[in-house]
């Protein structure tokens, strides 16, 4: 009889201890590690801020020659008070055209380009402005990384959503 409670005194000990783990995981670790918050407790908390990375949904072609026009999507999330990039590989004289627009809010935009094998740190700036959305296109004017920085000056995530297409190789956050 004794050996019959510790029994279930084990097995109601690891059910609760299951269904803490659980909780634990919905409530904090996914908000914090991956910015995955299903009942919001982890925005309300602060702990989506912990997760510096931008949430990535993306549809992407298999891989095309880099003269083959692609289009693609992706919605991008701006952790408050961050920022981020998100780049494309192109080479010069390559076309994309573009279009994003944020859920809520504007976004701090610097759409630039960085040349292939730079180690100085220049970047070439396309377009600068604050704003929640913008529509345009640019020609590489060299081989490299061009793509957009956006930063956050709210209290809370902000999602881009944006589409563009082109002569491309996705590199994504960066």
């Amino acid at each position: 009889m004794e050996q019959n409670l510790q029994s279930r005194s084990l097995v109601k000990a690891t059910i609760i201890s299951a269904v803490i783990a659980i909780i634990a995981l919905v409530l904090f670790i996914l908000p914090a590690e991956y910015n995955i918050d299903p009942t919001g407790i982890g925005k309300k908390l602060g702990l989506t801020v912990f997760n510096n990375q931008a949430v990535i949904v993306q549809t992407q072609k298999p891989e095309t020659s880099s003269s083959e026009v692609m289009q693609d999507s992706v919605v991008v999330t701006v952790p408050a008070r961050r920022g981020i990039e998100y780049k494309l590989a192109m080479k010069q004289y390559q076309k994309v055209s573009y279009e994003w627009s944020t859920n809520e809010g504007q976004l701090y935009v610097d759409l630039h380009g960085e040349p292939k094998g730079d180690t100085t740190g220049y970047f070439e700036s396309y377009t600068i402005a604050t704003v929640d959305k913008m529509k345009g296109s640019f020609t590489a004017p060299f081989e490299g990384s061009h793509g957009w920085y956006w930063k956050n000056k709210s209290d809370k995530a902000i999602d881009v959503q944006l589409t563009f297409s082109g002569q491309y190789t996705i590199e994504g956050i960066k």
